[in-house]
């Protein structure tokens, strides 16, 4: 079963919401020991389910935890919004589908560089995103 050892949400409402999220993100991976490449790539990923909040539902909160399971620790991410909602999440998870202006890589490279990885999204009520890394 998985302790919550710390626990940081950030209410999003502007782009400039997004430096506090990558920030944060940062120093909690830091905080439990992974390297500089992998605090960069969580905080990619963290940074790419806060934009896609504000882009998409204009709203929302990041949740970031730090994890325990027995002697592994690890970081949470999760991004909650009550927006507008995905109409077919398997087509959002396709590298360069985007209803936006975006590249469509967002939520493919948030899977990739997570080890765990689960979206829940209805229409017209938002998106439930839950990632994990574990070091």
């Amino acid at each position: 079963m998985n302790k919550i050892v710390e626990e940081i949400s950030i209410e999003l409402y502007e782009p400039s919401d997004n430096a506090q999220v990558i920030y944060t993100t940062r120093q909690l991976a830091s905080q439990i020991g992974f390297d500089e490449i992998q605090q960069v790539l969580i905080a990619t990923a963290a940074s790419e389910l806060s934009t896609n909040i504000i882009r998409y539902a204009e709203k929302g909160i990041i949740t970031i935890r730090i994890l325990e399971n027995d002697k592994l620790y690890g970081i949470e991410l999760i991004a909650e919004d009550k927006g507008p909602g995905i109409a077919n999440i398997d087509m959002a998870m396709q590298e360069h589908f985007s209803t936006g202006n975006g590249l469509g890589l967002g939520l493919p490279s948030v899977r990739r560089i997570m080890d765990e990885f689960d979206i829940q999204s209805k229409l017209r009520q938002g998106t439930h995103i839950i990632a994990k890394k574990w070091r």
